[in-house]
């Protein structure tokens, strides 16, 4: 019998393929093949929102091989993501090729192994229908919402703008952090802060006060110090003080592990820990998890899926992280008893946390066969997963009260009696650089006289909430309920590309456009931007997986609550429109003489003379560089194709052609003065036409 199975990606069916063998034939979708088309509004509203599905431009070729291939095949497997997207995928190929939705044709891989596909094979079931409403019910809403919103933001504010369900709230979230920045006042105080160390012992450690001989509490959280008058009183009642230990009191307390990953701790964690943009994060685990060919294995995926937020692991991956550990480490590093962590309300369990697919395969042993980012990943993914299993860490905790006419001084330390999990992993955090640090203290006891190395009293300033990362805005959308596994990387992405806001470093800072768009929304529209609103609605969109609500009637809900108010906007602000201030240049229009200002059209920004309708004079926008052209000295300007990406060329073109797509640097060659520009693999050359020939490695950035 011959076997059609259909996956999403070409590298998965290659690699399943191989695992299938004779008899059956692999193909790939190349994700979806039929959607709501883009030029309409495609969904009909007075019929029970019907979706009016279409082939994807450009796949009607591909729809057509397809039915050929399905119709000689005996038996035709669909086997998608394991995800709603995936199920919709399945069912939208169902229908396309006409087969039975009662058949079990259905098949899910949750790790692209020989084992995962056999069993995935062994056990296919029908097309999930309350998944594929999920999908719908989603696509269908943002479809509506988009559709409509976006032009009346435009209309108000700029052409080529855009609105939506999770990405406005996300953008929000970004606005109102900054305006609480603006808001903030900092409030100065002081702490005081010594440095000990108990003789013969030479070594130093740290103590700050904590009380004074009334009793009142001068911990530096509680800001009690405000100015340096206080400070200065204090440390004059200090003056020739003995430093007498009060009391020692040990403790020990134990550090667990934190969970596998799931999608969005997964970039949270390789931003914080590598850098990493959740698009990039996102690429390489897609293909880890479709297989990678690795030496003296074959093809193979060394991760499970990629998209989820289930924290469960399979009883079978769990003995195979023990069995690892226990020959690694040793039995001791074994808890006594299993951990399972609990996966959090409202999260989809329909495959496991993010693990790898065959633990005992460590990142040292197929790092000669993965890319730079694909080592990086799978190192993520499987030092957490395995740290996961490991027993805690024990650590003995020391906390010294010291006296000093009267006033109190603490000092606290511990240190690692059983190193547990963190001999392999430990989870890097985004406040980590303001916890107060915790050094190892010597050897004391009550009564111990002490000797003062130094007395300082230091001010401190409360500071502002730090502004969003992307990491962060992850967290707070997951936390807050808004958005699933699979939408983080395109609502970061959008409120990018639309500039709405702008990376300073890491951090996410709301331009002026993203404020206006945010401030018409939450005036207009406030439902729109409101974060509880939006949970709810993820909410009730996920009670359609398990059946419990009807999906029309859930867009019907949403869809009233949204269309209402903003019939009422367009009424409200008929002939208004909201001015940006526009940015000057220093640039002359050759025609009036006024300085002219930066201009957004359809096709990006542009430079636009101030003067209109009088003086209607534009011309391209062009970046100056610092690098000058090697064929005639003239600037080097960078450019842009149509489809945004940035080239460099000369500014006296068309008298001179000189263009390249590397990027000029600051540095002049040391032989012949010229520019130097940067290609790949991080290296500065010289383009000299004649042959200087001069290279030298780039610096790295701080």
């Amino acid at each position: 019998m011959s076997k059609l199975v259909i996956v999403e990606s070409p590298a998965k069916a290659k690699n399943i393929k191989g695992y299938l063998g004779r008899g059956y034939d692999v193909i790939a979708s190349m994700g979806h093949v039929r959607d709501l088309p883009a030029a309409r509004l495609s969904v009909d509203v007075e019929n029970n929102f019907e979706p009016k599905y279409a082939i994807i431009k450009g796949k009607e070729n591909f729809v057509n091989d397809l039915k050929k291939k399905a119709a000689k095949a005996d038996y035709v497997y669909l086997a998608t993501d394991p995800d709603r997207e995936g199920e919709a995928i399945s069912w939208h190929l169902a229908n396309i090729l006409g087969l039975d939705m009662s058949e079990k044709n259905r098949v899910t891989f949750n790790e692209i192994t020989k084992t995962g596909v056999n069993r995935g094979m062994a056990d296919p079931r029908e097309i999930d229908i309350d998944l594929v409403n999920a999908q719908q019910a989603r696509r269908i809403l943002d479809r509506l919402i988009g559709y409509k919103l976006s032009p009346f933001v435009s209309q108000k504010i700029r052409r080529g703008l855009s609105a939506g369900r999770v990405q406005s709230v996300a953008l929000r979230l970004v606005v109102d952090r900054e305006n609480e920045i603006r808001a903030f006042k900092p409030e100065e105080y002081w702490s005081i802060d010594a440095k000990l160390n108990n003789p013969p012992d030479k070594k130093s450690f740290s103590a700050v006060l904590v009380a004074d001989p009334d009793g009142n509490n001068l911990k530096p959280e509680k800001k009690a110090l405000v100015t340096k008058e206080d400070s200065d009183y204090v440390l004059s009642k200090l003056e020739n003080a003995e430093y007498v230990v009060k009391s020692v009191k040990k403790g020990t307390r134990k550090k667990n592990p934190t969970p596998p990953f799931i999608t969005s701790t997964l970039q949270q964690e390789a931003s914080r820990r590598l850098s990493f943009q959740a698009r990039r994060t996102m690429k390489a685990a897609q293909e880890l998890y479709e297989g990678v060919d690795v030496q003296g294995m074959g093809t193979v995926g060394l991760i499970t899926y990629m998209r989820t937020d289930s924290l469960r692991i399979s009883e079978e991956a769990r003995a195979a992280g023990n069995a690892y550990i226990l020959k690694a480490y040793g039995e001791k590093y074994l808890p006594a008893k299993p951990r399972y962590f609990k996966t959090k309300n409202g999260a989809q369990d329909g495959h496991e946390a993010i693990r790898p697919s065959m633990p005992d395969v460590t990142p040292e042993m197929v790092k000669s066969s993965l890319t730079s980012d694909q080592y990086k990943i799978y190192k993520l993914v499987w030092e957490r997963f395995i740290a996961s299993l490991m027993e805690a860490c024990h650590q003995e905790t020391l906390k010294v009260e010291i006296d000093a006419n009267g006033y109190i001084f603490n000092a606290t330390g511990y240190t690692v009696k059983f190193d547990g999990f963190t001999a392999l992993y430990e989870e890097k955090t985004d406040d980590a650089a303001k916890s107060p640090s915790e050094s190892p203290l010597p050897p004391m006891k009550a009564g111990d006289v002490l000797h003062l190395k130094s007395l300082d009293g230091n001010q401190h300033f409360t500071q502002p909430p730090a502004r969003y990362t992307e990491a962060s805005l992850t967290k707070a959308l997951e936390e807050n309920g808004v958005g699933r596994p699979s939408t983080y990387v395109t609502i970061t992405s959008t409120i990018l590309s639309k500039e709405y806001v702008v990376r300073e470093g890491k951090q996410f800072v709301p331009t002026e456009l993203g404020e206006a768009v945010t401030k018409l929304l939450k005036d207009k529209l406030p439902n729109i931007v409101n974060v509880k609103y939006t949970s709810k609605m993820e909410d009730d969109l996920d009670k359609i997986d398990s059946g419990e609500k009807d999906y029309i009637d859930m867009i019907r809900l949403y869809y009233d609550d949204f269309e209402t108010p903003l019939e009422k906007a367009k009424k409200e602000m008929q002939g208004v429109k909201i001015k940006l201030s526009e940015e000057e240049t220093d640039i002359k229009c050759e025609k009036c003489g006024r300085n002219m200002v930066v201009k957004v059209g359809r096709f990006g920004k542009f430079l636009a003379c101030p003067g209109y309708p009088e003086c209607k004079n534009t011309k391209p926008l062009v970046h100056k560089t610092k690098a000058k052209c090697p064929e005639c000295g003239g600037d080097i300007v960078e450019k842009k194709t149509k489809r945004g990406s940035s080239f460099f060329g000369c500014s006296n073109y068309p008298d001179c052609n000189f263009m390249t797509w590397d990027a000029p640097s600051d540095d002049v060659c040391p032989k012949c003065g010229k520019s130097l520009f940067k290609r790949k693999g991080n290296v500065l050359y010289c383009p000299d036409t004649e042959g200087c020939g001069f290279t030298k490695p780039a610096p790295r950035k701080k």
